[in-house]
């Protein structure tokens, strides 16, 4: 069991493309674990108000005429704002997919949700630093069971929380030596620890185009100013800030470089 001070909720959402600032959801699945192991679920589909592509349908198996009488994600946001309020995260490549479009999802709703309230676990990370393989083979490693249906949400998010039970108890007796030479478990069990450790990325944006350097500094990660200092590039050319907010940047994207700019005040 996985030791838990407050709800720990495993997200997983399918869409109708990859790209986080123009594909919309069409299925989510928030599967809420308690500190008392006790557990919810919110699921759903969502009208995306966009076609989805044929090529994306045969991977989820969700078309449009499956969501055409659905709700708009705006008519979802307030109740799934509400159930992971004061929770952790949790999920399978989370980071790079999910937590990104749910959160450009929640800011064209003007729903103001900061991913810094919340400790992520990318479980994903767990198994690609160990063993490097896809969610179903996961599942087949750890859990010893075949994944059926793999690619719809409410599946995908309760097996996810399966494997992390299964990788704490695999690598719980795997011990390292620490800096001052002791043993520590490679694996601690605790959402804290759990978050750090499937954290892989300097990222300060959640779509990496800001990133820390070696002294922790952020810098640009992208463009004509690749590898240089915000906070210089801002002092020195303040258009350029003007410009990212006109631009076609995740709002997470904006949000960091408008954190940053009010910092240097």
């Amino acid at each position: 069991m996985i030791k838990l001070t407050r709800p720990l909720v495993f997200i997983d959402l399918e869409a109708t493309g990859l790209n986080i600032l123009n594909d919309k959801i069409v299925e989510y699945c928030f599967f809420k674990v308690m500190p008392d192991m006790s557990s919810i679920t919110l699921y759903d589909r969502v009208n995306p108000g966009i076609n989805i592509p044929k090529n994306v349908s045969k991977i989820h198996n969700i078309y449009d005429e499956d969501v055409k009488d659905k709700k708009y994600f705006i008519d979802h946001s307030k109740k799934i704002f509400e159930f992971i309020y004061k929770c952790d995260l949790a999920g399978y490549n989370c980071n790079r997919f999910d937590i990104p479009l749910l959160t450009e999802e929640f800011s064209k709703v003007n729903i103001d949700f900061d991913i810094n309230n919340h400790k992520v676990i990318d479980v994903q990370n767990i198994f690609h630093k160990m063993e490097q393989r896809t969610l179903s083979a996961a599942y087949k490693f750890y859990c010893k069971k075949e994944l059926k249906n793999a690619h719809s949400a409410i599946i995908d998010s309760k097996v996810t929380y399966e494997v992390l039970l299964s990788q704490i108890s695999y690598y719980k007796d795997i011990k390292i030596k620490d800096k001052e030479g002791q043993l520590r478990p490679l694996i601690n069990n605790n959402v804290h620890d759990l978050s750090s450790f499937t954290s892989t990325s300097n990222r300060v944006d959640l779509a990496g185009k800001i990133v820390y350097d070696i002294n922790q500094k952020e810098i640009f990660n992208f463009g004509k100013y690749l590898g240089q200092s915000v906070e210089l590039v801002l002092k020195n050319n303040p258009q350029y800030y003007n410009w990212i907010l006109k631009s076609n940047f995740p709002h997470n994207t904006k949000k960091v470089i408008t954190k940053i700019k009010l910092k240097m005040k």
